[in-house]
C-alpha cells in the first residue's frame, strides 16, 4: 500500500493506470520515501496496460523538493548527497523508461524537480494558469539531475534563460518549449477520457516499441548502429500478430 501515492489500476489488465501524487498539504513536494515509491511504481509497471497517467492531488501538480528534506540535505556529506541524488535520477529514469506511454496532467505549480517528472513523461497536458519554474538557482543549487531529462525533450536554447534566471513561466511558454504538448482550460474527467481515447486505437506493441526506439535513438549511436536497430525493429513488427492483423484490416478497407 503506497503512503504518498494513489495508484489506481483500471478495471481490466489493459486499462490505464492512474498514479496520483498525494501530499496536497505540501503541494505534493517529494522526499526520499515518495521518490522510492514513484520509482517502484514505474519500474514495476505491467507491460500489458495501455499507459500510465501521472497527476497531482490538490492545488498543484508538484512543488519540487520537500522543505524538510532540503533542511536535512544541508547536513549531508558529499557521499550521502551522491547516493541521494542517484535515487532522484533513478525516479526520473523509471518514468522515462516505463515500457508504456506515460501522460502527465499538470496544474497549479510545477517547480524544481517536478520539471524532471514532466520531462520524463511522453505526453503532457497543462491546465490554464499553471506556473513552471527551474527554481534551483534561487537556492544556490543547479537543475543538475533533471537537466539530462529536460534536454532529451527540449533544446538547451529554450530552457537556458529560465534555468539561469529562475524566472517563473506559464503554460504557453512551456508549450512553445516542448515541455508541454496540450493546453486545457481545466483538467477534469473529460480530459482523462480524451487521453485514453487518443491512444486507444493504436497497437499496444507498436507504442511500446516506438517508445523504446525513441529512448534508444537518443543515445549516442553510430549511423550503422541506428540502421541496425531500426531495420531490425520494423522487421520484427511486420511479422508480429498485432501488425499482421492491423495491416490486413487496413488493406481490406482500402
Amino acid at each position: 500500500m503506497s503512503q504518498f501515492l494513489d495508484v489506481s489500476p483500471g478495471k481490466t489488465a489493459t486499462d490505464w493506470t492512474y498514479v496520483t501524487l498525494k501530499r496536497p498539504d505540501v503541494k505534493n513536494a517529494f522526499h526520499p520515501a515518495m521518490i522510492a515509491e514513484l520509482t517502484a511504481v514505474f519500474k514495476n509497471s505491467k507491460p500489458e496496460v495501455s499507459g500510465m497517467i501521472l497527476q497531482g492531488e490538490g492545488t498543484a501538480f508538484c512543488a519540487g523538493a520537500d522543505l524538510n528534506w532540503m533542511k536535512e540535505m544541508v547536513q549531508y556529506t558529499h557521499t550521502e548527497n551522491l547516493v541521494d541524488s542517484g535515487k532522484l535520477w533513478d525516479m526520473f529514469d523509471a518514468v522515462l523508461n516505463c515500457p508504456v506511454p506515460v501522460v502527465g496532467l499538470v496544474h497549479g505549480a510545477v517547480y524544481g524537480g517536478a520539471l524532471g517528472l514532466v520531462a520524463a513523461c511522453d505526453y503532457v497536458i497543462a491546465e490554464e494558469n499553471t506556473k513552471f519554474c527551474f527554481s534551483e538557482v534561487k537556492l544556490g543549487l543547479a537543475p543538475a539531475v533533471i537537466s539530462s531529462f529536460v534536454l532529451k525533450k527540449v533544446s538547451q536554447g529554450s530552457v537556458r534563460p529560465f534555468m539561469l534566471s529562475g524566472d517563473v513561466f506559464n503554460e504557453v511558454t512551456a508549450l512553445r518549449m516542448g515541455l508541454v504538448h496540450q493546453l486545457e482550460e481545466k483538467i477534469n474527467d473529460d480530459t482523462r477520457m480524451q487521453v485514453e481515447k487518443k491512444f486507444k486505437s493504436n497497437g499496444a506493441l507498436a507504442m511500446r516499441s516506438t517508445k523504446k526506439l525513441l529512448n534508444d535513438l537518443s543515445a549516442d549511436l553510430s549511423w550503422s548502429e541506428q540502421k541496425s536497430k531500426t531495420t531490425e525493429l520494423i522487421s520484427e513488427l511486420r511479422v508480429s500478430a498485432e501488425a499482421q492483423g492491423r495491416l490486413k484490416n487496413f488493406l481490406a478497407k482500402s
